[in-house]
């Protein structure tokens, strides 16, 4: 049995993440408790913890993100660590100091950490000290237009203006000449103090055709840090990954050792323990430069541990208990190839608009190197309060050419019937001929994905038919055994999904 560190965890989140966390624990034979919102009663986080508690309604500012709140509930089961997951709370360091006050350990780093690494000007300037290769551009906050202007002459132009907190894409303007850059400081301004109450912003030099590539890495208090290779995030849209691959096919065995010892470096240079995320912009001529640090659990990190064989979370629970970085993860070396593609509730061919409802029928993908995180089943409500992401699903091959066939094949066994999804989406792009030579650019949805042609059915025709099937097919009692031994409606009328075309 797994050496028990703590009491109870409290999984401070929600969805797939919150699950994601709940079966580490158990790896670790610990007890868990989920918090849950008033929409997220029945959600399935809350039914796979040994423990739920409500923590208020479904406006997050009231319970996912209400400090105070989830501080008492921790006290109130016993809990003697909290795990924040991300999103939410991961990230905001008033959140571990609440948790020191209260006695209870917060597996992740310190809230010095977090404050450094949060404001991308102090982290900036820390980097470069460190011998960290930046962007070239402002290390101080823009305090008039014309410091702006001497910074945008001094890098040339095209350059980009940034918020200093937050991320997401938002408080940015990409900048291609003088006369724009005035309106353009302003609307960063705006939309970061509305983002992130702080209007502070500053300029960059804006790399062209870049790509994302970031670092995992790990730290403990024994003098440890390690990277765990490199992610490939280039495919996004609205500056959001959605589908993410390791290793990357424009890192050299020398590059990517330069690009890990440089994650390293800025992980010891910030005081960082526990697991984070070192991100580079990495430019046609093999010019890498830091973007950011992420102070918590990564989105993508299942293709690491795919690649790896580490599993992050417990390795994040052993550390914040105080343990060495286990023997095996200090010894980790990257084989084969795994993709991670993001499954959102959204409508991609109407401008990814989110998509609500019930979800009427759900199936995962199943086979060797196929992996589902998910948070979801049948019957799963999907509301609009909360970050549209529905699941991950994640495949592994040895190499990179099987590893795009098993995720195009794994997401058209995919089923999510009652909702719009990315699914269709994401098997354009794994098809593009431009993805599949491997010359993936942050521009890829803008330069390849705007003319896609899809080829739409009678949508309302079909939506129609598969209701009435569904309905007869419904099972007669409540167990899940009768419902498995019930044909279901995929078994019944083939291949297809509510808004999209037939697949062959």
């Amino acid at each position: 049995m797994a050496h028990k560190s703590f009491k109870k965890i409290l999984v401070a989140n929600r969805g797939e993440i919150a699950v994601r966390i709940i079966n580490a624990c158990r790896l670790l034979d610990i007890p868990t408790l989920a918090v849950f919102s008033s929409a997220d009663k029945n959600s399935v986080h809350v039914l796979a913890a040994e423990a739920a508690a409500e923590i208020g309604p479904p406006a997050p500012r009231e319970s996912y993100l209400n400090i105070e709140k989830i501080i008492e509930t921790a006290l109130a089961h016993n809990c003697d660590a909290i795990h924040p997951g991300y999103g939410f709370l991961a990230e905001n360091p008033l959140f571990p100091e609440a948790c020191e006050k209260a006695g209870i350990v917060f597996i992740g780093p310190s809230a010095e950490a977090m404050r450094l690494l949060g404001n991308k000007i102090q982290s900036r300037i820390k980097m470069a000290t460190a011998g960290v290769p930046i962007i070239p551009g402002m290390k101080t906050a823009g305090a008039n237009l014309e410091m702006f202007e001497k910074a945008a002459h001094e890098v040339g132009y095209p350059i980009l203006v940034k918020a200093a907190a937050g991320g997401g894409g938002k408080g940015m303007r990409v900048v291609h000449r003088k006369e724009d850059l005035q309106s353009s400081v302003e609307a960063a301004m705006r939309e970061a103090k509305n983002a992130f109450g702080d209007d502070t912003v500053y300029l960059e030099k804006y790399i062209e055709n870049p790509r994302h590539i970031e670092f995992q890495v790990l730290a403990d208090n024994h003098g440890n840090a390690i990277h765990l290779f490199e992610r490939e995030c280039s495919i996004q849209r609205r500056h959001q990954k959605i589908i993410e691959e390791t290793p990357s096919t424009a890192l050299t065995p020398a590059l990517r050792a330069q690009m890990g010892a440089a994650a390293v470096r800025v992980a010891t240079a910030a005081g960082y323990r526990n697991a984070g995320t070192v991100e580079f912009l990495l430019d046609k001529n093999g010019g890498f430069y830091f973007l950011e640090m992420n102070t918590r659990l990564q989105v993508e990190h299942p293709i690491t541990e795919m690649t790896t064989s580490v599993d992050i979370v417990v390795e994040q629970i052993r550390i914040a208990a105080g343990e060495k970085i286990s023997d095996y993860v200090l010894k980790a070396t990257q084989r084969g190839h795994a993709i991670e593609c993001r499954i959102y509730a959204e409508d991609a061919e109407n401008n990814f608009l989110p998509s609500s409802g019930d979800i009427l029928f759900y199936e995962e993908p199943a086979g060797p190197g196929i992996r589902v995180d998910s948070g979801i089943k049948s019957g799963s409500v999907v509301g609009v309060d909360y970050d549209p992401i529905l699941a991950k699903l994640i495949v592994y091959a040895p190499s990179r050419e099987l590893a795009i066939s098993k995720m195009i094949n794994a997401l058209k066994d995919y089923k999510i019937l009652g909702i719009k999804t990315s699914r269709r989406f994401m098997i354009d792009i794994l098809n593009h001929p431009e993805f599949k030579a491997g010359r993936t650019y942050t521009d890829f949805i803008d330069k390849n994905m705007c003319d896609r042609n899809v080829d739409m059915v009678p949508a309302v025709e079909l939506a129609a038919a598969v209701s009435s099937v569904a309905i007869l097919r419904k099972p007669q009692a409540t167990t899940s055994i009768r419902r498995e031994k019930a044909l279901s409606p995929w078994q019944t009328i083939g291949p297809w999904e509510i808004g999209m075309r037939i697949t062959k």
